[in-house]
């Protein structure tokens, strides 16, 4: 009688497994912090920074980031824009992202994505083409998608009351 193992199955080759592994050993929690909903660029405007180890967000750069923003929401009424968006101020580990997110019409969303060297708010460029949010930016997205949909597309009451309850749903504490 033999004795069968159970053998892990062969990975794919477009896996790169050496890459996963090494982000897998290196992903860490990480400070999400959250500011008043202020307006900007004509927006009602959540503001949130993550902190990467080592980083904190100064109040002069949370200054400029938010101009930032306001200025780049500023056009936004063209591109269907409702009114109501996100910040997020990423201060990583190798530079600075600033994301803009905000709801347009048809259930639809608009982002935008800055990137520059650390702690250099002045020299934030837009990103690449196809440059999407890392797993720690996507976790504010997600929690806010999930405020839209429960305090103002199935909430109940004033709209004022709704927005009320958007603003101050808000994500804070250790993100993974």
């Amino acid at each position: 009688m033999t004795t069968q193992h159970a053998s892990s199955p062969a990975l794919p080759p477009a896996v790169d497994a050496p890459a996963l592994l090494a982000l897998a050993e290196g992903h860490h929690a990480r400070a999400a912090r959250t500011f008043a909903t202020r307006e900007a660029g004509g927006h009602l405007l959540k503001v949130y920074a993550i902190e990467a180890p080592d980083r904190t967000l100064t109040d002069g750069e949370l200054t400029a980031l938010v101009d930032l923003a306001g200025a780049h929401l500023a056009g936004a009424t063209a591109r269907g824009s409702l009114g109501l968006a996100v910040l997020i101020v990423h201060a990583g580990a190798d530079g600075d992202y600033v994301l803009v997110h905000n709801w347009i019409e048809g259930y639809m969303s608009d982002l935008a994505i800055f990137t520059g060297p650390a702690g250099k708010p002045e020299q934030l460029r837009p990103g690449r083409a196809g440059l999407a949010p890392c797993v720690w930016e996507a976790a504010v997205l997600a929690h806010e998608r999930e405020a839209f949909v429960r305090h103002l597309l199935d909430g109940a009451g004033e709209l004022a009351q709704r927005l009320d309850a958007w603003g101050s749903d808000v994500l804070a504490g250790a993100i993974r």
